[in-house]
């Protein structure tokens, strides 16, 4: 059989989602590994994308070797160099061929369906990134910790920080400050221990404690999270100066700062028609 498949890659700092399609673009399988951005581990990165392929091969009863079948478009996390791009694509994957764009590309694809928008990605990191006729862009997403504003990543950072200086007496502490040292039998030093080799999704995890207190009117989360707000407003801001009518806001943590964000942007603000996968796959069609 040579019918040609078409496989998307959705590659974060948290995991790595794939999809296989058919020439018709029926779903045949799909597949969900560990982190796919190269910047913490090239190899990790290649081969989570490789099991990720194999759990969808597997899915769709087809066998290893019809990986030479594929072409696919691979939206990654991690790639703003041309050192990062150029080490992925020489990694050596057994597809047939393969694109490779960053992951706010193909999210922003796969919301307006190959259309003009722009879209605010809002998990583990953030990004914003948009698309007008023949031109695209991004804002922020330079990496954890300097960038990626309005993100889990950077929620859990800041909640910790000052955590910290409320365990010391520096500023006031607040029941979520309380919870988050109980994390670390409140000792400074387990902090500083776990922090030498924590990832930005170790980060992240502590973005759905700020949340929870966040509905129980906690004086940081509330902080936190306005902060968080105020710093999306200001990249949708930005994305929509660059002539496109709509921001789709998308990520883990997009729903829990949407409802924080100015009333004056809701009239901007639109639903995604797909996901990075959907982009992926687009990206992937039109490069066969």
């Amino acid at each position: 059989m040579t019918e040609k498949l078409f496989l998307g890659i959705d590659g974060g700092g948290t995991s790595c989602r794939a999809r296989l399609c058919n020439a018709d673009g029926q779903v045949l399988g799909e597949g969900l590994t560990g982190i796919a951005n190269p910047r913490f581990g090239l190899d990790q990165a290649c081969n989570n994308i490789l099991s990720a392929t194999q759990q969808a091969l597997h899915q769709a009863g087809l066998q290893e070797n019809d990986m030479q079948r594929i072409v696919a478009g691979f939206g990654l996390a991690g790639i703003n160099h041309a050192n990062e791009r150029n080490a992925v694509m020489q990694w050596g994957f057994p597809f047939a061929s393969v694109v490779m764009r960053s992951d706010a590309y193909t999210a922003c694809l796969g919301a307006f369906d190959g259309e003009n928008g722009s879209i605010l990605i809002m998990g583990t990191g953030s990004c914003g990134f948009w698309i007008h006729d023949n031109a695209s862009g991004s804002i922020g997403g330079w990496g954890f910790p300097v960038s990626d504003h309005a993100s889990g990543a950077r929620l859990g950072l800041d909640a910790l920080s000052y955590a910290l200086q409320a365990h010391e007496g520096i500023v006031p502490t607040t029941p979520l400050c309380s919870a988050l040292m109980a994390r670390f039998d409140h000792s400074p030093e387990a902090i500083i221990a776990w922090q030498t080799h924590a990832l930005p999704r170790d980060y992240g995890a502590f973005a759905p404690l700020v949340f929870e207190y966040t509905d129980q009117k906690d004086t940081l989360a509330v902080q936190l999270l306005q902060k968080a707000a105020d710093d999306a407003a200001a990249m949708i801001r930005v994305l929509l100066d660059k002539g496109v009518k709509h921001c789709a806001l998308v990520g883990g943590i997009s729903g829990f700062i949407r409802p924080w964000l100015p009333e004056a942007l809701a009239p901007y603000l639109v639903a995604p028609k797909g996901d990075a996968l959907s982009g992926a796959l687009i990206m992937a069609r039109e490069h066969q």
